[in-house]
């Protein structure tokens, strides 16, 4: 079921990790307040911008904004690590490390060319994506970063993501981004994340995205922000996802967090 109340799509989902022990994102006002503050926000920005919101092991999504989906570019690296690492743990944590820590391309692309052929590499790293409750994407052969992930789609991915079996080293790996990398969600205090970021193929315009893991009182939320400007420059993303970040952060510890379950 989704419910859609002007910029705000709520979204209700089968975890198959299991539900958390309050299956909402937040209380209605925090909800209201946040769709507000995200509100004011955005009419003073000069491009397009989003933020979805689940907790983990959850069903619900809440997503605000009007930008939906996009290129991936770095964040696939994530499931592309779970899998390698699951097909050969003990030859690709090096890779693995440099891809999300400092989002290495060229040990991104020996992950890739691990698991086998083009389509190989494709269903492997598509089978993380649909155990992690992602249904829907469909990662592209080459070059997998231009892979289209709604943010919905990967919201949900992260709100999974550590309960995925042999997912844990890649997501202590998201707790050491390089600093040079550590903009938008790399400000909130103890979260796991990793960003992605590359010009349109025909325009030259940058969008730039980010998923993570944010601690609350409660538990885990998983947390997708994604930024096109208007004016097409990388350091205004930045900038718009820093924003997003700060409204965030004033709801943090309202927000219903989730956990693991078997």
């Amino acid at each position: 079921m989704t419910l859609l109340i002007g910029a705000v799509t709520l979204t209700g989902c089968t975890s198959a990790a299991g539900a958390g022990a309050d299956d909402r994102v937040a209380p209605a006002a925090t909800v209201t307040a946040l769709t507000t503050g995200f509100a004011r926000l955005q009419a003073g920005l000069d491009g397009s911008a989003g933020l979805a919101i689940a907790p983990v092991g959850g069903r619900s999504v809440l997503r605000l904004g009007d930008w939906t989906t996009g290129a991936a570019w770095s964040t696939i690296k994530v499931p592309l690590a779970v899998a390698a690492l699951r097909n050969r743990p003990g030859e690709e944590r090096d890779d693995a490390e440099a891809a999300i820590t400092v989002s290495d391309n060229d040990a991104a692309e020996r992950l890739w060319l691990s698991l086998g052929d083009a389509g190989q590499a494709a269903n492997a790293v598509q089978s993380v994506l649909r155990e992690g409750g992602d249904e829907t994407t469909v990662v592209q052969q080459y070059p997998f970063g231009e892979t289209s992930w709604a943010l919905t789609d990967q919201v949900r991915f992260a709100a999974h993501l550590p309960c995925l079996p042999q997912a844990g080293p890649v997501v202590g790996l998201m707790d050491s981004i390089d600093p040079g990398q550590s903009w938008g969600l790399g400000g909130l205090p103890r979260v796991s994340f990793k960003g992605g970021w590359g010009p349109d193929d025909r325009t030259g315009a940058y969008l730039a995205r980010q998923f993570g893991l944010v601690p609350t009182l409660t538990g885990t939320v998983a947390v997708a922000v994604a930024a096109q400007p208007k004016s097409g420059s990388f350091d205004d993303a930045v900038t718009m996802l820093n924003q997003m970040t700060a409204l965030l952060e004033k709801y943090v510890s309202d927000l219903y967090g989730g956990l693991c379950r078997s």
